[in-house]
């Protein structure tokens, strides 16, 4: 079932607002939020539903702050934060209004919003910023975004599959696409049955490369099913399993202690793209292995050109399936994120917004 457009736009919405970095009671729900006031190059989107991410609870708990004693650095684009915020960085939402420059027939286009933003509140961003970061996300009745970055779609999936891709996808598809993944590739990909990891496997056989998951033991027959040619557990010597220079790319979300050991499956000439750390952010890097074996390290955040175009074919063309795990309202967001934390689920978790 796919949202509707409003009969009116209201004065007021609800959402949750984050009021400061901390636990979960520094989320609110309120009714009584104002409309996101458009600027020209703006849309403002009906929301129907958005995803729970990685990227909520890091930085509601100022985990992208380098400095112990200091979150002023904890967002995206290392800058302070501005309280309250609207978090939720993945919207499947319909066109209600556009600002002066934008063409007035996009309104009632279905969308989804890209999350790497180059631009926000009517301004460039640089360096870029997030969308619930640098700016107000999803997690609301309504939500603005910059017309380049509203993309629309044509898709019988529903509000909240569709809502389950973007930030996991679009990530999974810039890291395959800075390690320049191609068929003839053996992938091995860390946290496989989150939603980045889980895009990844996807994505990765999309491009017919060979794919090696990490799981625990009781998620191997879902990434089996999703394309995984492989599925290795947490708990195995990757080298014993694997072999040293075994595979060609190295897709990793976990970093923490095993990670000097993804350098020596990777082969003469790798390619190791990292863009998450959920294992721990300091590993120990023995710098001869890197400049021995000629590899190749990618830092994965700002989005590459034609990466989010690329997921939308991709998603009407049918050549990805959604994962959502379990879909909550949008105000049992603590609940939802309570359970995301628990990591017992395949894929993602949706927060319904619109009542239909």
């Amino acid at each position: 079932m796919t949202s509707t457009i409003p009969s009116s736009i209201p004065d007021t919405m609800s959402g949750i607002v984050l009021t400061g970095h901390g636990d979960t009671d520094k989320l609110h729900y309120r009714d009584d939020l104002p409309i996101p006031i458009l600027s020209s190059q703006d849309v403002l989107i009906h929301v129907a539903a958005a995803g729970v991410n990685n990227t909520d609870l890091n930085t509601r708990l100022a985990w992208y702050s380098k400095k112990e004693t200091d979150s002023t650095g904890a967002s995206w684009s290392g800058q302070a934060l501005s309280f309250p915020l609207i978090q939720g960085a993945d919207v499947c939402g319909i066109i209600v209004a556009v600002g002066s420059k934008v063409n007035p027939k996009r309104i009632g286009e279905r969308v989804l919003i890209e999350p790497c933003l180059q631009e926000a509140n009517g301004e460039a961003l640089n360096p870029p910023g997030y969308f619930g970061s640098e700016c107000n996300g999803g997690f609301a009745q309504y939500t603005k975004a910059a017309d380049r970055h509203a993309y629309a779609i044509q898709s019988d999936l529903s509000d909240s599959e569709l809502a389950s891709f973007p930030c996991s996808y679009s990530t999974a598809e810039n890291m395959l696409s800075r390690a320049n993944v191609c068929a003839q590739d053996r992938v091995l990909i860390s946290g496989a049955s989150g939603g980045v990891g889980s895009a990844a496997v996807q994505l990765a056989k999309a491009r017919g490369a060979h794919v090696i998951a990490i799981t625990s033991a009781s998620k191997r027959q879902a990434l089996t099913d999703i394309g995984a040619d492989q599925v290795v557990t947490r708990e195995d010597d990757l080298v014993s399993v694997l072999g040293e220079n075994s595979v060609d790319v190295v897709i990793d979300l976990v970093a923490g202690e095993q990670w000097p050991t993804f350098l020596q499956v990777l082969s003469p000439g790798g390619r190791y793209a990292v863009s998450g750390a959920i294992g721990g952010a300091f590993v120990e890097l023995d710098v001869r292995t890197l400049y021995l074996k000629d590899l190749s390290l990618f830092g994965c955040t700002v989005l590459a050109p034609n990466v989010f175009q690329n997921l939308i074919h991709y998603l009407e063309q049918g050549k990805i399936k959604p994962l959502v795990a379990k879909t909550y309202p949008l105000k049992e967001i603590i609940q939802a994120q309570e359970a995301f934390q628990k990591k017992h689920h395949l894929g993602k978790i949706v927060l319904t917004v619109t009542t239909r």
